[in-house]
């Protein structure tokens, strides 16, 4: 267990998640890089001097999302435990999606991680590795409470439209089911096609549609009509053989989970704690 003290400092960097740029940072040491701004912390090859960079697909509440001027969110809050552990700073990148299932930013060294709620797959596992898992999600339906709709298979039957985000696994879902699902860019855009009528149901990450039900507004026009338990876990990614990260962010984890770092940062973006969802065993 760590000491008052030590957890008191964990948990500043948790709720005040920036993503912030720092030149130069203690305890780092240059590599053979001569001139690159590469340097190796604590065994960790980092991107760029100083910083953590994660590469991430914004917005994406309530895992990352821009608020009041700064990339804040539940993978933020994690991450920035690994980088202060590291003695760095995060700094966060926005890049498209599909970049994270080939790894592309991982392998050219423009990023060190990813973070983008993002589930373990087989498929994605070929081109990345993957940190332990660290929430277990599954999948919502959500449609206008004017629909007539009262499930997924109710989509169909009646000949309505459904949503998915583009490259995701709830996309994937949905065609497995036999669907055509309109692709969104992004979750933003997924909640708009739902608002103008472009769609009249969307599958979606559960935690997305929770933070979307927060506004009084969403929550009076749109419900919840499926929980679909697709045994989904989220990880973080590294460049495959990056094992020194993977160990930090893997360590980080642990220890969050056991002094209670975790907890909190999941109650401050996710809602009550759920362990069964929060400490899912690795799969």
């Amino acid at each position: 267990m760590k000491t008052l003290v030590g957890r008191r400092t964990r948990l500043l960097a948790a709720t005040t998640a920036t993503a912030a740029l720092v030149l130069v940072a203690a305890g780092c040491s240059s590599d053979d890089n001569g001139g690159s701004g590469k340097t190796t912390v604590k065994g960790v090859h980092l991107a760029k001097a100083g910083q953590l960079t994660t590469c991430t697909h914004l917005p994406y509440p309530p895992f990352q999302s821009e608020v009041d001027g700064k990339v804040q969110g539940f993978d933020v809050s994690l991450i920035d435990l690994v980088a202060e552990d590291l003695g760095v700073k995060q700094n966060i990148r926005d890049t498209p999606f599909e970049n994270f299932k080939t790894g592309a930013f991982l392998n050219s060294g423009e990023c060190d991680l990813a973070a983008a709620g993002m589930t373990i797959t087989d498929e994605r596992k070929k081109n990345v590795d993957f940190s332990d898992p660290y929430f277990e999600a599954t999948q919502a339906v959500l449609v206008d409470k004017d629909s007539g709709i009262g499930s997924l298979a109710d989509v169909k039957a009646k000949g309505k439209k459904l949503g998915a985000q583009a490259q995701t696994t709830g996309e994937d879902y949905a065609k497995t089911k036999g669907y055509d699902p309109v692709s969104f860019e992004s979750s933003d855009a997924v909640l708009n096609g739902l608002r103008t009528g472009q769609v009249q149901a969307v599958v979606i990450d559960y935690p997305v549609v929770q933070g979307w039900l927060k506004d009084k507004a969403t929550a009076a026009k749109f419900k919840v009509v499926d929980n679909l338990k697709t045994g989904e876990q989220y990880g973080f990614t590294v460049k495959k053989g990056n094992k020194a990260l993977l160990d930090a962010i893997n360590k980080a984890l642990k220890t969050a989970k056991a002094d209670g770092t975790y907890k909190k940062i999941y109650e401050q973006w996710i809602g009550p704690y759920d362990a069964s969802v929060a400490s899912p065993a690795a799969s």
